[in-house]
């Protein structure tokens, strides 16, 4: 089980892992043993919520391809341990950006304090400039 949130929980039988060759530099090892993970998860297929399936879904994220399946792949580490652990809570993070929700912006007003302020600032910096100017003779 893969605990996203406090009552939120996946299965692993629905996050599908799957050992690949690591690319990049490791020498020897890299070439025999298969350290990296690719991580496939369905959003539409789990067990989540409906209204996170439908976030997760909207959220611009290219790690999530155009039938909903979240993939990641984790090569971080050399050990595919290691990687699984971090494809796995990447997962998470990617899950638990959308169960936050945000509060919707209230708009506001400058205070009246802070518009004669901005005024008087600009009437000072108008002064200034002027006087930079040429003086004229009669």
């Amino acid at each position: 089980m893969l605990r996203v949130s406090g009552n939120i929980t996946i299965p692993l039988a629905e996050i599908e892992i799957q050992a690949v060759r690591s690319q990049g530099s490791g020498g020897q090892n890299v070439n025999k043993v298969s350290t990296a993970v690719h991580l496939r998860f369905d959003i539409k297929a789990s067990s989540l919520p409906e209204i996170y399936k439908e976030r997760l879904l909207n959220l611009k994220d290219s790690r999530i391809s155009s039938e909903g399946i979240v993939i990641i792949k984790a090569q971080r580490y050399r050990s595919q341990i290691k990687n699984k652990e971090d494809a796995l809570n990447r997962l998470q993070k990617i899950i638990n950006s959308v169960i936050v929700q945000m509060k919707p912006r209230k708009p506001t007003k400058p205070t009246k304090a802070s518009k004669i302020k901005r005024l008087e600032g600009k009437a000072i910096q108008s002064r200034r400039k002027s006087l930079r100017s040429k003086i004229e003779e009669e």
